[in-house]
């Protein structure tokens, strides 16, 4: 019995050991390996082996990361890196589909590419069905979103970023309606996105989206088209913050957007040199500038402490307040532009949720913000973040300056042992002391934040004090401190002067007495 047992075990061994032979044999090390040359070539895919100059400042780990947020639905090929995707049914055939920008970092001065991936019900697989180059280079600062600009519900998709020059640059393309109804059956080369728009600027480009009619909004009747507002430097002025002003209407009849109208906008009037410095594009400078606490300035010129920004370079971070929120953003990358800086960024709590800011100079304290939102859908101007904003300092600082700021001159008069001192407005003094007065001129000063007070007697053989500084010179030095009388802030001021000499060396004591000035009792 036992001969049997061992023999159906022996036996069975033997099956399973000829299943295996049979399976890796026929395939099952093919599988293991494709699935694992797939794996390995998706990986090379997202993090390139080899970067150009762009790429080797950028940090692999975030490029990493946004690929793999981005869930591409077909592969790239070698070389190709993603820079934003949206994801939707375009099609209206309940499939979502996909559009991506993506760059070639093989190539030289590469620009973005925007792809379209639609499912295909034959290959049962998302394929490229359609490419094009869209006017940015740097993927960094790319946003893609979708929007019904023209007013007919067909689909545009933008591309907007900046390209090797530093200059502003936007790309439409519109679904082709010929093209997606079968019409163009006997044009082959027919593309199924055809180019509207595409502007190069060194200033801003901006959307300027308007509201649009109810009939619009319940599908009964088409909208108005947005217009393009474009910025760029006024080349026929001297001053470099003088701009012209761009606006782009849609033609339906050339199915292109077209340049309607010009305006000149006048700059602020800075320092040329320094602001040739702040806009040279060097890697740093801007940022540098920037690196500070800035607050929202109303449209009637007041400065609302209530909503700031906060711009920290150093430590790669931006940090948003407003209606009692606050919102920290990772500063992921900047592109000096004509005017300023322009900075994509990433929510530090919501991955998704990123933030490009376009940033001009106005003044030495003060910058212009346009903000914009990329969620993966709409993407649209932030206008609660839009506007100027002023150094948080500034005011601040004006004010502490102006409150500290020593007035050479004042109208007053003190009692003190020495006699009755009056003082005049236009910088004259009188010392009386019985019959005696003795006139001169004095001036109140500020060195190393001591306050001092220089009297020059008119007639020195009449001075009842000491005439000599130490430096043979006919003027008296003091070291002046002020003390109110009460808490008020308009009572009136004692001073008490102590003897000083003024020299090389800076202020040395002489060691006398104090005199104390209180301010006399006006007569009733």
């Amino acid at each position: 019995m036992s001969k049997k047992i061992l023999s159906f075990i022996f036996s069975v061994i033997i099956a399973l050991c000829v299943a295996a032979v049979i399976f890796f044999t026929l395939g099952g090390t093919d599988s293991f390996s494709n699935r694992t040359n797939q794996e390995q070539r998706r990986t090379r895919i997202i993090i390139p082996g080899e970067t150009s100059a762009e790429f080797q400042s950028a940090n692999a780990d975030e490029i990493a990361a946004r690929a793999d947020n981005f869930n591409i639905k077909a592969p790239l090929n070698d070389g190709e890196i993603i820079a934003s995707a949206v994801n939707q049914d375009f099609n209206s055939d309940s499939i979502e589909d996909q559009f991506i920008a993506y760059r070639n970092i093989h190539e030289s001065e590469s620009p973005v590419y925007v792809a379209y991936i639609e499912y295909d019900e034959k290959m049962r697989s998302y394929q490229r069905i359609w490419s094009a180059p869209a006017a940015a280079t740097r993927p960094g600062t790319v946003s893609l979103y979708t929007m019904d600009i023209i007013g007919d519900r067909s689909v545009c998709v933008i591309l907007a970023g900046i390209n090797g020059q530093g200059e502003h640059t936007m790309t439409i393309f519109r679904w082709n309606g010929q093209k997606q109804t079968g019409q163009t059956q006997d044009l082959p080369d027919s593309p199924l996105f055809v180019k509207i728009a595409e502007l190069r600027i060194d200033g801003s480009i901006r959307i300027q989206e308007v509201p649009r009619s109810q009939a619009y909004q319940l599908g009964i009747a088409g909208g108005q088209s947005f217009t393009i507002a474009a910025y760029e430097h006024n080349p026929e002025s001297a001053n470099i913050l003088d701009q012209t002003e761009n606006i782009y209407t849609y033609n339906p009849e050339k199915m292109l957007y077209e340049r309607s109208k010009v305006t000149h906008i006048p700059g602020s009037q800075i320092e040329q040199r320094r602001l040739r410095e702040l806009l040279s594009g060097t890697p740093g400078v801007f940022e540098n500038f920037i690196n500070d606490l800035w607050y929202y300035v109303s449209p009637q010129g007041t400065v609302d402490n209530r909503q700031y920004i906060y711009f920290d370079p150093a430590n790669r971070e931006l940090i948003f307040y407003g209606e009692e929120a606050q919102q920290v953003f990772r500063w992921q990358n900047s592109s000096p532009t004509r005017y300023g800086l322009y900075v994509s960024s990433q929510n530090i709590s919501v991955s998704t949720l990123r933030r490009f800011i376009d940033i001009e100079l106005e003044s030495l304290d003060s910058i212009r913000v346009k903000v914009f939102e990329d969620v993966r859908m709409k993407i649209g101007g932030s206008a609660a973040w839009d506007g100027s904003y002023r150094r948080a300092g500034t005011a601040a600082q004006t004010q502490e300056r102006e409150a500290n700021t020593i007035k050479p001159y004042i109208s007053a008069v003190y009692d003190s042992p020495m006699g009755k001192f009056t003082f005049y407005s236009n910088g004259e003094y009188e010392l009386s002391a019985g019959s005696v007065t003795n006139k001169g001129w004095y001036v109140f000063f500020e060195i190393n934040g001591q306050e001092l007070l220089e009297l020059r007697p008119a007639d020195m053989k009449n001075t009842t004090a000491s005439t000599n500084n130490g430096d043979n010179t006919t003027r008296m030095i003091y070291r002046a401190d002020r003390t109110r009388k009460d808490e008020l802030e308009n009572s009136p001021e004692n001073i008490s002067l102590t003897r000083i000499r003024l020299g090389a060396a800076g202020i040395q004591e002489l060691h006398e007495g104090t005199i104390a000035l209180t301010p006399a009792e006006k007569p009733h």
